[in-house]
C-alpha cells in the first residue's frame, strides 16, 4: 500500500512541497507565525464559548483548553491563522500545543484527541489555501504543533522519591503517536516538536514520528525541533546545555533546529548563537515578546521586538524567524518587514561527519585529536562486587556514590550494567538511571547502557535524555536480529558498540575479528544508515596468561585487528573491556594495573579510542617498575612462554596485593 500523502495546494506532490521549503530556506529567511494563546486571550471567551453546543454537559470545566476551540470555535481559530498569514508568515502552527491524551486528561478530553489534531490541521490548511489565492507565487505551509505535554520524563515530581516519574517514555510515545496521526491525516506539511524543556519528552515524540514514517503508512515530512532555554544559565529545565540538546535530537535529522519561548530576543541571543555554530541544520528561532511583567503579560512592542530579532538576521544566525508568547500579527509583520531582506544563515560543515558527538547534560566531542576516552567500569554488577551488593540490597544512594567517584576520577562516560541473576534488570536499570538524572555531576557525562538483554538496553535508553552508547549488539543471532536492534538503537538516537561475534561464534584471531567487523559495518552504514562515527567496535579483549598456549596471542590479535579496522572502516571507533585481559590475575591488582597500562599503551597507538576501565586505578606506563614492565611487554606480545609464571612470581615476591 502506498504511503498516505496529502499534497499541499499548488504542488504536484508532497515531495515537491518539501523540496520547495528546502530551497527557499537557502534563498531567504522564512517566517513562522506568532502566539496562538495571546490571540485567544484577546477574544475574552467564556466557559460557554469553550463548550460550544457539543460539550454543554461535559463534566470538567473547559475554559482554558485552547486546543478544544478548533472543535467549538473553528472560525475564530481560522481567522487567527489567516491574520498571521496576512502579516507575512510562511508557516502557521496548528492549535494543538496540548493535543495529547496526557495533556487533555486535565479536561477529561482524551477521547477527542485524534479528531482535535486532524480538525486543527484542516483549519490551518484552509487558511493557507485561501491565502494562496491572494499570493499564488508564495505558498504557505502548516506546521503540526507538538508540545511537550505537562509532564516530564527526566524529572521526578516528588522531592522525596527522586527516581519516581509520573510519565514513562512508552506512555509519551503512545500519546504522541495518536496526536501525530491526527496531524498527518489532517494534512500537515511539517511536524514541529516545540518548547522542549525536557529532551527525553522530545526524544519520545521523535521516536513516534520515525516509527510512523518507517512503518510506511505515511510519507515522510520535514521535522522542525525547537528547545527552550529556561534562564540565563543556558540550560533546559532538565539541565542540558543547548549543544547537548542539539546532540540528543540530531539523529532525527530535522530540517530545522533552534529555540523558542521562556526568553525574549535579547536574552536568547547568546544561546541561538551557540546552536547556530553547533549544527549544520537550518536554525529556527521564535522568542517571546520580551520577558513577562509582574502580571505575566508581555510589553515589548512590535517595533522593539523586530529591532531585537533583526540582530539575529543581520548576523546570519537564523533561517526561520517567528514569535512565541506575547506576540501578535503586528509583531510578526514587524519582524517580517525588518528581516525579509537579510540573507539566511549559511550552515557550516556538519561536524558529525568527522567527529563522534555524545551527550549527557553536556556534549562530549571525540575525534582523532582527542585523548583516549575512559569509560568508568565500576557501575557494573558483573564486574564490581561492591556495586552489585548495593544494588541488590536496594542501597541506591551508595551505588550512586560509586558513579560519582568514577566521574571524579576521570571517567568521561559511565558504563551501567545490571545483568545479575538476582536482579530485575529492567527495574534496576530504570531506577538507577532515573537517579543519575538527579545528580548533575554524574549526569553531565554520557551513559553507556550495557546489557546482554536488549530489553534492558531499551529500558535504559528510555530513561536517558542524552545521546548514549549501547553496549552492545552483534551478529550472534543473525543479520535479521542485528538489523532490528540496530534500527532501534538509531531511532533512540544512540551510538552503538558492536561485538566481534557472528553466527559461528566469538572472533579470536585478527582476520576473523576484522571480517566480522567489516560485515557489521557494511550492514550498519548501507542498510540502516548509521553514521560511521557512531559505530564502535569491540574486537574482543580476551584473557591472556591463562596457562593455555592458544590464549597467549590474544593481545596481539586484538591490537592488529584494531589497526586493520581503523585503516579500512572509516569513522569507526574501537573500544573494549580492558580488565578482561588480566582476568586470570584477579586479586593481584599491581599485576593487573601494569598489564592494563602496557596493553593500552600499545592498543591506543594502534587506534583504540576508548575502553571500559577503572580510571582511578591505572598505572602510568613510564612509572611501571622496569622488571615488571619487561614481563608485561613479553606477555602482551607473546614473546616469552614463561610469562604467566614470572607474573605470578613477581606478585608473590612483591608483597600481598590489595583486592
Amino acid at each position: 500500500m502506498a504511503p498516505i500523502s496529502t499534497v499541499p495546494t499548488g504542488f504536484e506532490s508532497r515531495c515537491a512541497a518539501t523540496e520547495y521549503i528546502e530551497n527557499e530556506l537557502t534563498k531567504r529567511i522564512m517566517f513562522l507565525d506568532g502566539a496562538m494563546g495571546t490571540q485567544i486571550q484577546e477574544l475574552r471567551l467564556s466557559e460557554e464559548d469553550f463548550r460550544g453546543d457539543r460539550f454543554t454537559d461535559h463534566t470538567h470545566d473547559l475554559k482554558g483548553n485552547n486546543d478544544l476551540l478548533v472543535l467549538t470555535q473553528p472560525r475564530a481559530i481560522y481567522q487567527i491563522h489567516l491574520n498571521y498569514l496576512l502579516a507575512g508568515a510562511d508557516f502557521v502552527e496548528t492549535n494543538t500545543f496540548s493535543g495529547t491524551t496526557i495533556a487533555q486528561a486535565d479536561y477529561g478530553m482524551e477521547s477527542v484527541v485524534y479528531e482535535l489534531n486532524k480538525v486543527a490541521t484542516e483549519i490551518a490548511r484552509d487558511a493557507c489555501v485561501d491565502m494562496l489565492k491572494e499570493t499564488p507565487d508564495r505558498p504557505r505551509f502548516v506546521c503540526g504543533a507538538i508540545g511537550p505535554t505537562n509532564r516530564t520524563c527526566s524529572i521526578s515530581p516528588s522531592v522525596e522519591n527522586p527516581s519516581f516519574r509520573n510519565v514513562t517514555f512508552d506512555e509519551l510515545v503512545t500519546a504522541y503517536t495518536e496526536q501525530i496521526r491526527g496531524l498527518l491525516d489532517g494534512g500537515a506539511d511539517v511536524l514541529l516538536v516545540e518548547t522542549i524543556f525536557d529532551t527525553l519528552n522530545a526524544k519520545a515524540a521523535l521516536f513516534a514520528i520515525d516509527t510512523l514514517f518507517d512503518d510506511g503508512v505515511y510519507e515522510r515530512l520535514p521535522v522542525f525541533v525547537s528547545g527552550t532555554i529556561v534562564d540565563q544559565s543556558g540550560r533546559t529545565l532538565s539541565g542540558q546545555t543547548g549543544e547537548a540538546f542539539v546532540t540528543s535530537v540530531s539523529h532525527a535529522e530535522p530540517l530545522a533546529i533552534g529555540l523558542n519561548c521562556a526568553l525574549g530576543a535579547n536574552q536568547m541571543r547568546p544561546f541561538i548563537q551557540n546552536i547556530s555554530s553547533f549544527t549544520a541544520k537550518n536554525v529556527i528561532c521564535y522568542p517571546n515578546a520580551g520577558l513577562p511583567n509582574t502580571f505575566g503579560e508581555y510589553d515589548e512592542s512590535p517595533e522593539a521586538m523586530a529591532a531585537n530579532v533583526s540582530v539575529f538576521a543581520r548576523e546570519g544566525l537564523v533561517n526561520i524567524l517567528g514569535g512565541c508568547c506575547g506576540t501578535t500579527p503586528k509583531h510578526i509583520k514587524a519582524i517580517h518587514d525588518a528581516c525579509k531582506d537579510f540573507k539566511p544563515r549559511v550552515a557550516g560543515a556538519d561536524i558529525r561527519k568527522e567527529k563522534m558527538i555524545l551527550s549527557g547534560l553536556e556534549p562530549l566531542i571525540y575525534d582523532k585529536h582527542t585523548n583516549f576516552l575512559n569509560i568508568g567500569e565500576r557501575c557494573n554488577v558483573a564486574g564490581s562486587r561492591k556495586f552489585a551488593r548495593h544494588v541488590i540490597n536496594n542501597e541506591y544512594e551508595d551505588a550512586l556514590a560509586i558513579a560519582r567517584t568514577q566521574v571524579e576520577n576521570g571517567g568521561q562516560i559511565i558504563d551501567i550494567n545490571m545483568d545479575e541473576g538476582m536482579l530485575d534488570g529492567i527495574a534496576a536499570m530504570t531506577k538507577f538511571l532515573n537517579l543519575i538524572s538527579t545528580e548533575p555531576d554524574v549526569a553531565r557525562v554520557p551513559i553507556m547502557v550495557d546489557s546482554s538483554n536488549f530489553d534492558v538496553v531499551e529500558a535504559g535508553l528510555k530513561c536517558a535524555q542524552g545521546k548514549c552508547i549501547v553496549n552492545s549488539i552483534s551478529l550472534k543471532e543473525g543479520e535479521e536480529d542485528f538489523l532490528r536492534k540496530a534500527r532501534l538503537v538509531k531511532r533512540y538516537g544512540a551510538a552503538v558498540v558492536v561485538m566481534a561475534f557472528d553466527e559461528v561464534g566469538q572472533a579470536v584471531d585478527r582476520e576473523y575479528k576484522f571480517r566480522v567487523c567489516e560485515r557489521s559495518y557494511r550492514l550498519l552504514v548501507d542498510k540502516v544508515g548509521f553514521n560511521p562515527n557512531d559505530i564502535i567496535f569491540d574486537p574482543n579483549i580476551l584473557t591472556i596468561c591463562t596457562g593455555m598456549e592458544e590464549h597467549n596471542n590474544y593481545g596481539v590479535e586484538f591490537i592488529e585487528a584494531t589497526a586493520d579496522i581503523k585503516a579500512k572502516l572509516p569513522g569507526a571507533k574501537i573500544s573494549g573491556g580492558v580488565s578482561n585481559l588480566s582476568f586470570s590475575f584477579r586479586g593481584k591488582e599491581t599485576i593487573r594495573q601494569a598489564m592494563h597500562s602496557v596493553f593500552l599503551y600499545h592498543a591506543i597507538k594502534a587506534g583504540m579510542d576508548m575502553g571500559i576501565v577503572n580510571p582511578g586505578f591505572l598505572t602510568i606506563y613510564d612509572e611501571i617498575p622496569k622488571d615488571l614492565l619487561e614481563i608485561c611487554e613479553n606477555a602482551l606480545w607473546n614473546r616469552d612462554p614463561e610469562s604467566t609464571e614470572k607474573l605470578l612470581e613477581y606478585a608473590q615476591t612483591h608483597g600481598k596485593d590489595s583486592v
